[in-house]
């Protein structure tokens, strides 16, 4: 069986792939798939190309996992949280390279990483999460607050407006967009750049800046998992 996530290393650039069906829904064999993908990256001293297939970055969580039941949910809730706080404070620059629709938890990966290229086209981006009738997690409002245009926040988390690509860049979901048949090209080129800066400084930095953000994230993941009932 083809594994959900791919890893492929060129020229210091470690380009990760997730291929999981139509909707590349994000389950605990994905998440566990991209954490051993960022691992390799480390190990390799690479920086990240984050991709999805053609016209779907990821459409959230894996539906059939998240309806087992509350527990089950609440548990990959928690390792999606963790992932995205991973990628937030990874010690390597990290470019989402999105083909397409990013909805829910694709949209929080990419209001996660250092710089987001998207592709023209009828997709839709933004977290759905009050649309189809979840409260949204404290983690994701801290994410979503962290990274999206003030004017857009209340928009996007609570209001849960979608937007397409050049919506997407105003939005804060996005910095931004190329032609679909560029985007592998644009993204390269986007990482021979990141990886041509200090990395140690780059590296460095990101922390020092993110500080407070991401202990507001751990205090956050703690929270939630408080809440859904998996500490005790």
């Amino acid at each position: 069986m083809t594994q959900p996530v791919s890893y492929e290393l060129n020229d210091g650039i470690a380009t990760v792939t997730i291929h999981n069906g139509k909707a590349n829904a994000l389950g605990h064999e994905v998440f566990e798939g991209l954490n051993e993908a960022l691992d390799r990256a480390e190990q390799d001293r690479a920086v990240v190309i984050l991709a999805g297939q053609p016209g779907i970055f990821s459409g959230g969580y894996d539906l059939k996992e998240m309806q087992k039941g509350p527990k089950e949910a609440a548990a990959l809730v928690t390792v999606g949280s963790r992932f995205t706080r991973r990628l937030a404070a990874f010690p390597l620059p990290v470019i989402a390279a999105c083909g397409g629709h990013a909805i829910a938890k694709g949209a929080f990966i990419l209001l996660s990483v250092d710089y987001r290229i998207g592709v023209e086209g009828p997709f839709k981006l933004g977290l759905n999460e009050v649309a189809i009738g979840m409260t949204m997690h404290h983690a994701g409002i801290e994410i979503a607050r962290h990274r999206l245009a003030p004017a857009h926040f209340y928009r996007a988390v609570v209001n849960a407006e979608i937007y397409d690509p050049q919506g997407a860049v105003v939005a804060g979901f996005l910095d931004e967009v190329v032609a679909p048949e560029a985007l592998m090209v644009r993204a390269r080129e986007r990482a021979a750049q990141l990886r041509a800066l200090n990395l140690r400084a780059h590296r460095e930095t990101k922390l020092k800046a993110k500080a407070d953000y991401l202990a507001l994230l751990d205090r956050c993941i703690e929270q939630d998992a408080e809440h859904l009932g998996l500490n005790g």
